[in-house]
């Protein structure tokens, strides 16, 4: 009952946000990243990663976990601003609550978008990350909520992070600026 109830809100809600466009800069990524957002698996998700591009928490935060030949992670709007103690970047999330998991049979292959989150399954927030390559051991056990549709040669181009968690040295490429796009 419940899921019908779900079903008949989310026909009668105005349209989700279709895609966002990233502006990338620093010193390995420059360009524009596009990403068709999947409302159709991952609604609440999407939702909430839209709502808070609208409202400019996604500019200047930067890619702060970025390990080779798999994810770079970025949207920590807490503490990965661009400037910032880059220490705590990865801890934060957005004021907004988490949200609770919303699996589908989406597999994680190259240029997938899935919510970052912690140990709970119901725990992703604001972050999510971009897959440089298939990583089908996340399956069901992380959301999608889109995949890159243009620009995979600038998250191929973000600068790569050290060590076992791929965390970023110096200064890290960042989203200047993050947009809803219909």
């Amino acid at each position: 009952m419940r899921s019908l109830a779900l079903a008949l809100t989310l026909l009668a809600s105005p349209a989700l946000a279709t895609g966002l466009q990233i502006e990338v800069a620093g010193e390995g990524a420059n360009g524009t990243i596009t990403i068709d957002l999947r409302e159709d698996i991952a609604p609440q998700h999407v939702k909430q990663i839209s709502e808070l591009a609208a409202e400019g928490a996604y500019d200047d935060v930067v890619f702060h976990r970025v390990i080779e030949g798999f994810m770079a992670q970025t949207g920590d709007v807490e503490h990965g601003k661009f400037g910032g103690d880059m220490r705590r970047a990865g801890t934060g999330a957005s004021t907004r609550p988490d949200l609770p998991a919303e699996f589908s049979d989406v597999p994680f292959d190259r240029g997938v978008v899935g919510m970052a989150r912690a140990q709970s399954p119901n725990s992703a927030n604001s972050q999510f990350f971009i897959m440089f390559s298939e990583g089908h051991f996340l399956n069901g056990q992380y959301t999608v909520v889109g995949e890159v549709t243009d620009g995979m040669e600038v998250v191929d181009a973000i600068k790569r992070g050290t060590g076992r968690n791929g965390a970023v040295v110096g200064a890290p490429d960042r989203m200047v600026s993050v947009t809803v796009i219909d």
